[in-house]
């Protein structure tokens, strides 16, 4: 026994000698939490646990956006109505709602295009008073629409810039889903420059925040806002199989939207620029087939005649790899930097053309091809039910056509009752050439007997229709 107590003091000294060692170098302090890619932008900068509010002050960002989010309700007449009802003198009556936000306090409203696009009647709706609206003006190409109310001292919403915005900051959507006012839900941004295809328009301009906060049906045209409660974005669009919520929504980005905003109010249309090409992303396809190295950029596939880009040398097929020194590799990319630039402005592109590298200045346009601003010019009849505009000479190019005038805002009357669908194009009525709204409108609320209308439809394809007065 007496030769094991060496042993045994042995082994009680070892473990008071390790567990002073221990302590010495694993003091309790609090765990640190380090960038595992110093060069991510997003995280390089936390540096514990404590320093990531994984809440956001939703409180405070709640107070300051819902005041100014209002609630819209729409009436209108369905286009749609059978001849029964024609007949008769009836007429089917719609009515929706959806949001809207207060973008200065003497009362214009950002919303939605779809929210007020058949309307004959829009009601404005903030803190329980009621306000008739009307349409400044629309912007199919984004979605958007601004109204404006006789109101003074409204709560403007505090804009917000969306370029800065990360992916994986927390964003919180203000709205009224399922005339729900007021309500606010909380997520992520998802992903930036996100294209859908759910906008309706010869030149659609999709680039999307993609975020997980739940967007339902009547958050349409409200508020996406950060952690300080400033605007980021116009809740949009949803993407579901249901028609609710089911994991993502979608916003246009608040830089986009004040262009757009500010353009309706002084112009009554939107100064949109173009290059005169349209562009798609380079896949493992596109770059087997071009002997591409790698998938950087945007493929051109599309040169207008005599447009600002083939002036500089750009080709079917040449690669755009950044704009402003701002690379791109997706059209929506691509179309979100054109969009907040007017025509007249000259950018720098930066393309690659048989391997070679050129930088160009280009000088962008209007859609009839010049750099002056546009004032937007619709005809609207009331016997047609329907207002007009001549195709701009960007879309005739694109179109292969040489004249033609464009349907819009089809509301009771002859051009519904024909069934012609919105953003249809009529080219002639029994073989003469249209070129104006004004003959266009002329021909239809005299002609009698036999009709026949050629054009083409908002997707290009070309179509005829038959009548008989």
């Amino acid at each position: 026994m007496k030769k094991f107590i060496p042993i045994i003091f042995l082994g009680f000294a070892s473990g008071i000698a390790g567990s002073y060692t221990y302590g010495l170098f694993h003091k309790s302090e609090p765990i640190i939490i380090q960038a595992t890619n110093p060069t991510n932008k997003v995280f390089a900068n936390y540096k514990s646990q404590e320093s990531i509010n994984m809440t956001g002050d939703f409180v405070a960002a709640s107070a300051q956006s819902t005041p100014s989010v209002v609630f819209i309700q729409t009436v209108g007449t369905n286009a749609q109505s059978s001849w029964f009802d024609w007949y008769f003198n009836g007429s089917s009556q719609v009515a929706s709602s959806g949001s809207g936000v207060i973008f200065s306090d003497n009362g214009y409203i950002i919303t939605n295009n779809h929210v007020i696009q058949k309307a004959d009647k829009i009601e404005v709706i903030h803190e329980r008073k009621t306000y008739q609206a009307k349409i400044v003006g629309t912007d199919p190409s984004t979605d958007l629409a601004i109204l404006k109310v006789e109101a003074e001292g409204l709560p403007a919403v505090k804009i917000g810039n969306s370029k800065n915005l990360q992916i994986g900051e927390w964003v919180l959507a203000v709205g009224n889903p399922f005339n729900l006012t007021s309500t606010v839900t909380a997520g992520i941004v998802s992903a930036k420059a996100r294209n859908i295809n759910v906008v309706n328009s010869q030149f659609p301009l999709e680039s999307f925040i993609q975020t997980d906060a739940a967007i339902n049906p009547g958050n349409s045209g409200g508020a996406l806002v950060n952690s300080k409660g400033e605007l980021v974005g116009i809740n949009t669009a949803i993407l579901s199989k249901t028609g609710s919520y089911t994991g993502y929504g979608f916003a246009v980005p608040v830089d986009i939207v004040v262009k757009v905003v500010k353009d309706l109010i002084k112009y009554g249309c939107v100064q949109k620029a173009f290059i005169g090409a349209e562009v798609s992303e380079v896949n493992t396809s596109v770059a087997e087939k071009h002997h591409l190295k790698d998938l950087s950029g945007v493929i051109v596939t599309y040169l207008q005649k005599d447009g600002a880009a083939e002036k500089i040398g750009l080709k079917k097929g040449d690669i755009i790899l950044k704009l402003n020194d701002i690379p791109v590799n997706t059209r929506s990319e691509f179309e979100e930097l054109l969009a907040y630039h007017n025509p007249g402005d000259k950018i720098k592109i930066t393309f690659k053309s048989d391997s070679k590298l050129t930088d160009e200045s280009v000088t962008l346009t209007n859609r009839e091809g010049t750099t002056a601003m546009l004032v937007k010019q619709v005809t609207t009849s009331q016997n047609l039910g329907a207002s007009f505009e001549t195709v701009s000479k960007v879309e005739r190019d694109k179109l292969n056509i040489a004249n033609g005038v464009k349907i819009s805002g089809i509301k009771n009357g002859l051009i519904a009752r024909m069934g012609l669908p919105e953003g249809f194009i009529i080219t002639s009525i029994n073989k003469v050439a249209i070129n104006s709204p004004e003959e266009l409108i002329e021909i239809l609320e005299k002609i009698k007997g036999r009709v026949m209308i050629e054009g083409l439809s908002s997707n290009g394809a070309r179509s005829y229709y038959n009548f008989y007065f």
